[in-house]
């Protein structure tokens, strides 16, 4: 690993607290990156950022931020700023999910979903791109990356919402880097399969709560059957892909969403 790969790269990584948002976090702290870690559970953001400066490579700060609000969504923007001095990379992680059936849907399960999956990412793209228009051009373009899913290619009955919202990630993405071109910023992003993370984790108990799988373990075994290499990922499995977007390497690329799903997409 180069340490110095993304030396002088701030960057902004929401739902960095656990999974793919920590994995990714220390990953960049790794090839020197400043991160500034935002989640809504501020103590663990806090114990994330601590391993990172207690390394020594790249620095670290934690906010805590809802990033369905686009208050919390200025003030980590301007916390990464005041920290680091510019912000560079602005990687769009916070996510989440409760299965239902396509008839159970209701308005507090659409609105909980598509908050945070769709409008934060909305939200945290404006809020980030503005503060990279007003710094100016650099000499590399600036970066947006969005965390989006194999749910926007693999439609899902009993995840009708997270689909959904990840729909919106995809079109966001593809907007975003048409409307954000001539200020010279990027937008991509990667759409991971089955990882195994809290999130995933949850969802395995809410699956068999509502009745679509008999036990908890059911359905990474299941999904696991599924995909061309039949085992299911891990953060470590998605955070090369997420470091190549914020590097220089892919500085002439746009508009693409690249998938990380073991090979679910093409089966």
């Amino acid at each position: 690993m180069d340490p110095n790969r993304l030396k002088g790269k701030n960057i902004l990584i929401t739902g960095a607290a656990q999974g793919m948002g920590a994995a990714n976090a220390e990953h960049f702290a790794e090839q020197g990156a400043n991160v500034c870690l935002g989640d809504l559970d501020l103590d663990e953001a806090q114990k994330v950022a601590d391993r990172i400066n207690g390394r020594g490579n790249g620095k670290a700060i934690a906010v805590r931020m809802d990033v369905s609000r686009r208050e919390d969504n200025r003030a980590a923007v301007k916390a990464t700023v005041d920290a680091f001095g510019m912000i560079n990379v602005g990687l769009f992680n916070a996510g989440l999910n409760k299965p239902k059936f396509f008839m159970d849907i209701d308005e507090d399960n659409w609105d909980l979903i598509m908050n945070v999956n769709t409008k934060g990412m909305w939200l945290g793209m404006q809020e980030v791109a503005r503060q990279m228009i007003e710094q100016g051009p650099q000499e590399h373009v600036y970066k947006l990356i969005n965390v989006g899913s194999v749910a926007s290619r693999k439609p899902l009955y009993d995840v009708t919402v997270y689909c959904t919202s990840k729909y919106g990630c995809l079109a966001l993405t593809h907007c975003g880097a048409i409307t954000l071109a001539e200020h010279n910023i990027t937008v991509n992003g990667y759409a991971p399969g089955v990882v195994k993370t809290p999130l995933w984790e949850q969802l395995d108990k809410d699956l068999v709560e509502i009745g679509f799988k008999k036990k908890e373990g059911q359905a990474f075994d299941d999904l696991a059957e599924i995909l061309a290499l039949k085992k299911v990922s891990y953060p470590d499995d998605v955070k090369g892909t997420a470091a190549f977007l914020a590097s220089h390497d892919s500085d002439y690329m746009t508009g693409q969403m690249i998938h990380i799903d073991g090979g679910w997409v093409i089966q």
